[in-house]
This record gives C-alpha cells, sequence and structure tokens, in this order.
C-alpha cells in the first residue's frame, strides 16, 4: 500500500511540475505583464474605441506601408491601407483603399495587417510572438504611452523579411 501511494504522491508532483507554465515561458514577461495593465487601464478609459497605425516593410519589394485599423466598443468597423513609395509596377486601385464593416478582409492579398483588436494583439503576444524559442531573437517595446509598439520575432540567419509580429507606429483613443 505504501508503494502505492508513493508512486501516486510522484506521479501527482510530475505532473504538476511538467504541466504548469512558468514566468520562463515568455521573453519580456514582466514588461509585457506591465504593457497588458497599461492596456486593460487604455481599454477602460477609451470606452474600447480606438485607432493604431501598424507599419510595414518589404526589402524584397523595395517598399513600405501603413494600415489603420479602427475599433469602436471593441469591433473592428474600420480598416484603411496605403503604400507608402510602392513601385511603379503596382495597379493604382491596390495603392490606397479602405474597408468599411462589411467590408472588412475584403483584400486579402495584399499586406495589409489583419484586421486585429489590441486585446487580440495582446492574446497573440501572450501565446505566440513573446514565447520562448530556440534560434530566434525577440523583440517588444512599449513606445506607445506603454502600450504595444514591436512585438515579434525573427528567425537568427533569416535576411530579408523574416520578422513575425507587429510593429504599431500609433494608438490613440477615439
Amino acid at each position: 500500500m505504501k508503494k502505492i501511494i508513493y508512486f501516486i504522491s510522484l506521479l501527482l508532483i510530475n505532473i504538476s511540475l511538467f504541466s504548469c507554465s512558468s514566468d520562463d515561458d515568455l521573453n519580456y514577461q514582466s514588461d509585457f505583464e506591465k504593457s497588458k495593465n497599461t492596456w486593460i487601464d487604455f481599454k477602460a478609459s477609451s470606452n474600447n474605441s480606438y485607432q493604431y497605425v501598424v507599419t510595414g516593410s518589404s526589402f524584397l519589394i523595395s517598399s513600405r506601408w501603413e494600415t489603420t485599423i479602427t475599433i469602436s466598443n471593441g469591433v473592428v468597423i474600420q480598416r484603411d491601407f496605403e503604400y507608402l513609395g510602392a513601385p511603379e509596377y503596382f495597379p493604382k486601385a491596390e495603392l490606397k483603399w479602405t474597408e468599411n464593416e462589411n467590408e472588412i478582409n475584403s483584400h486579402q492579398n495584399s499586406f495589409a495587417a489583419s484586421p486585429l483588436t489590441l486585446d487580440e494583439i495582446y492574446a497573440k503576444a501572450e501565446n505566440d510572438w513573446l514565447i520562448k524559442r530556440k534560434n530566434t531573437t525577440t523583440y517588444f517595446e512599449t513606445k506607445n504611452n506603454g502600450l504595444i509598439s514591436t512585438c515579434g520575432y525573427d528567425t537568427k540567419g533569416c535576411m530579408d523579411d523574416c520578422f513575425t509580429g507587429i510593429t504599431i507606429k500609433s494608438i490613440t483613443s477615439l
């Protein structure tokens, strides 16, 4: 009987040790938690209505772009996209466009940022972008008054367009 109790106790200890997530699972754990708390305060003060601008660029096509996402009461209501210095061969209709509430995601094959709320961005940061990985460099900055400005990672040794994550230029309440 003692052997069974000992075995069960040992088994439960091992399960609890390996199934619980630790604070060491995320890069920038403390900074992320501080920023997430700032987000919760901003969300309340803005009535969950805000706008943010995501920037992007590519070495492959020598271009950069911006996507503006507008959220009202926690729902994405508009996505604006614009190339800044696009190559001449790009179709004019694709250089700048706006999607309204019922058109969100109608421009599927573009470099536009996904129409995410900041709740979804913080969730992606916590569950994907900041997870510790081998052979990667992780980035986390909060230059938007404590809110996420850069969050993601790239693979060490990758040469072009390797960043997985988001770069937010600005966040403003509506």
